[in-house]
């Protein structure tokens, strides 16, 4: 018996069970929320005897769960701009290598115009100036894996 909750999301279609259990278990219920869907599966009866009681039911999107990442991005996007590779930051802050990449390309998204770690124009435009990837890592002094990313980069 919870007397300090005065509105509850339910995720299931109402019964008379359970409206009575709501009741006895939330004594000072005045709201009840779901989704459109499940609204639509309430029968009037039961909401209009509600709505007796002083108890409103009301549709609400309550889609997904909160976000855990508690400002992690600012940290990895600060370590990431350090320097520090995705598997140092996977170590550093205590969290797998999967969330770390998932960050930066959710920040990559948002943020355009971060600074990038290595020069885009100048590896394309030394293919435009016939250097092969290989060449290109020798000259840079980067990963040609990176080369090729930056190359096939849309």
């Amino acid at each position: 018996m919870d007397e300090t909750v005065t509105t509850i999301h339910v995720t299931k279609a109402l019964s008379s069970s359970r409206i009575v259990e709501m009741i006895e278990q939330y004594p000072n219920l005045e709201e009840i929320t779901c989704s459109p869907s499940i609204y639509k599966r309430i029968s009037r009866t039961y909401i209009d005897a509600l709505d007796q009681l002083d108890i409103t039911v009301k549709t609400k999107y309550n889609w997904g769960a909160e976000s855990k990442s508690n400002g992690i991005e600012f940290y990895v996007l600060k370590l990431s701009d350090e320097g520090l590779s995705a598997k140092q930051i996977s170590q550093k802050l205590d969290i797998s290598l999967n969330r770390v990449y998932y960050l930066l390309r959710k920040a990559n998204a948002k943020f355009d115009n971060r600074q990038r770690k290595h020069d885009h124009e100048k590896v394309n435009q030394l293919k435009k100036d016939g250097y092969t990837a290989k060449e290109i890592s020798q000259t840079l002094n980067i990963p040609i894996r990176t080369v090729y990313y930056i190359l096939n980069r849309k």
